[in-house]
Parts: C-alpha cells; structure tokens; sequence
C-alpha cells in the first residue's frame, strides 16, 4: 500500500490544510434511499487538493455520492500527512493509493488494505527534457544526469536501469524544485504530466520533451482506491456504492460541468488556480490517464489480472519485490470491470 504518491513527483508546497477525520462507521448498511440517513465515510487523499483527484470532488458537489446512499468527506493529504495508516487505523474508510507497487509490497509485510479499483488506467509519472540538445527520444535519456527523488529511485527509476539501462551515477536529487533541471540542457527530470511541465513552462519559458513512462513499459495503475480487507469482507455494498459513484464523478469531471468541483479543490488548496487546473485536465485527457484502453467498455476503474501480473514480473526483475509474493492478495477485480457509467462518455 503506498501511503504517498510514491514518487513524491509533486512540488512541496507552502502548507498543508488541515482536516477533520471521521471515525470508522461500519455496521449496517444503509439504502440509497433519501429517507434514511446516508453512510458517512472518509475519503484520504495523497496529495493537496488538485485536478488528480477531481472525480472524488465532482462526486461530492454534484450529489453523486449522496445518489449512492453516501455523505462522503474528502480529506486532502500532503507531505506532512500519512492517510494511509489512517487508513490501515481504521480511522477513514478509503484512501487514494499510488501504483500497485506499493501493494506488492504491502502483501509482503500483512498490512490489511486492498486496491478495489484503478481511477488511472496510466501512472501520470513522467521524464522530462530539454529540447534540441540530443535528448528527444526516450532512448536518448540514459546519458543524461537525471534529477529524482529518493522515492523514485526505489520505485521506478529501479525499473528504468533494469528495462532501459538509465545508471545510478547520472542520479542527482530532485527536491521538488526544477531551477536545476531548468538550468541545465543537458539534464532530464522526473514529474507528474499534469503539473511539472506546466511549471518549467512557466518558469523556463520552453516547452519540455515529455515522456509518459506507461508508453515505454511502466505498466501499473495508479490512483487506486484503497480500502481496507475487513470492510471488502464485511460491507461489500458499501465499498461498491463508493466505487461506483467515484467512477461517476470521474465522467462527470472529465466530461460535464466541473466548475463546482474545481471550486471547491480551490477551496481546500489556495494555491491551485484556474490556469494550472485547466492544463492538468487537458493531460489528464490527452494522455489518457483517467479513461483509455479496457474503460473503453468495462468503466472508469478497470482492472486486469494479467495486465497486473505483467507489472508485478517487472517489479521483480528490477529487484523491488520478491518473487514468491503472492501478487493476487494485492488486488480484487470484485468492485470493477462491470461498465458502471460508460454511456456518459461522449458519443
């Protein structure tokens, strides 16, 4: 299970807003129906409030949830947070998980969570280049000194030297400031395609070579919807209402009126502006991230075994996860795959 964007690809900002939580509720399960009251859950970020969890949000200001049988609060993380052992605490009900190596890895040490569905079909995490200076192909990149964080040395750039042949000796660290990329022609750096390209635009005044590590072989999902095993085990209905109605609020988001929610994204993140909101959901939508490949027919949410399978033997090969982890305890496909929301999708 990871309990941050396992990458830590996003610029640490100012200051954290603070949030309530809610207890652990549990018990009986409620109807949808607005004459009883609605299950209150908490719903844990792993970041500030931003465009990348825009379907939770949309879900929330447009009723969705509250359709579901669901009073939903949404409690924005960041680098000072750990929703994921508040998760595993059972002090909120879900939590918006990194990519499955986290999970992998969770299976190894019995933490009881479990991803139920898999809101990004591709992990946004990216490499970044200058342009004209002999680094436009992806191939181009293992010469180049890299800048990454601690994190994505563990994680993914474990998988670039194994798959690609990118070396530890050209990692300098990424502090989650790109002045040293910026500087520096002859250098690659890590983010997430939804916001550190819209930074060094701004700030270097050039457009970066991007390269979605999921088109080269980085195969995991991401943005997961974590919950813990007892509740998968004792309220199955309201793990998938809350599946369901996110899946929802994800067309909605991607596809409807978003103003509500971006307002309210605004409201819990003051640094977040209309500027840098539009240009995430438009990678958020050219790249695919959200709704491609097997949502197409089976829903916002999508998971396939084998497609986890493949991932798990690159973790393994890149030495991240041992080989006789029983990769199934990392998964369920029980909430997904049943095309909840795909006539909502533009014709």
């Amino acid at each position: 299970m990871s309990c941050t964007r396992p990458t830590g690809a996003r610029r640490a900002p100012a200051g954290v807003r603070a949030a309530g939580l809610a207890a652990f509720l549990g018990g009986a399960v409620l109807s949808a129906s607005p004459a009883l009251a609605l299950d209150k859950v908490t719903f844990g970020t792993n970041w500030l409030a931003d465009p990348e969890a825009g379907g939770f949000y949309q879900a929330v200001v447009d009723g969705t949830y509250a359709k579901y049988g669901l009073d939903v609060t949404i409690m924005p993380g960041g680098p000072q947070t750990n929703g994921g052992m508040l998760l595993v605490a059972g002090k909120i009900e879900f939590f918006m998980g990194g990519d499955m190596l986290g999970d992998f890895l969770g299976v190894e040490r019995n933490v009881p969570t479990i991803p139920v569905a898999a809101d990004f079909q591709k992990n946004p995490q990216i490499m970044m280049s200058h342009p004209g200076v002999g680094l436009d192909k992806w191939t181009d990149l293992p010469k180049a000194t890299a800048y990454i964080s601690q994190g994505g040395v563990t994680s993914f750039y474990a998988w670039m030297r194994t798959a690609w042949g990118f070396k530890d000796e050209n990692v300098k660290p990424y502090t989650f400031n790109s002045a040293p990329f910026i500087a520096d022609k002859h250098s690659i750096q890590q983010g997430y395609i939804t916001s550190e390209p819209f930074e060094v635009e701004k700030q270097g005044g050039f457009k970066p070579n991007i390269f979605l590590l999921a088109d080269y072989g980085y195969s995991s999902y991401s943005t997961l919807i974590e919950t813990r095993r007892d509740l998968v085990e004792k309220n199955p209905d309201l793990v998938q209402r809350f599946v369901d109605a996110s899946a929802i609020g994800w067309y909605h988001y991607l596809y409807g009126d978003n103003k509500k929610a971006n307002e309210a994204i605004k409201k819990d993140n003051p640094e977040m502006n209309d500027e840098q909101i539009a240009y995430s959901i438009g990678k958020l939508k050219e790249y695919g991230i959200v709704d491609s490949g097997d949502t197409l027919k089976l829903g916002i949410g999508a998971m396939d075994e084998a497609r986890i399978k493949d991932f798990f033997d690159k973790m393994v090969k890149a030495g991240l996860v041992k080989s006789d982890t029983d990769y199934k305890k990392a998964y369920t496909t029980q909430f997904v795959n049943k095309g909840v929301g795909v006539e909502l999708r533009p014709k």
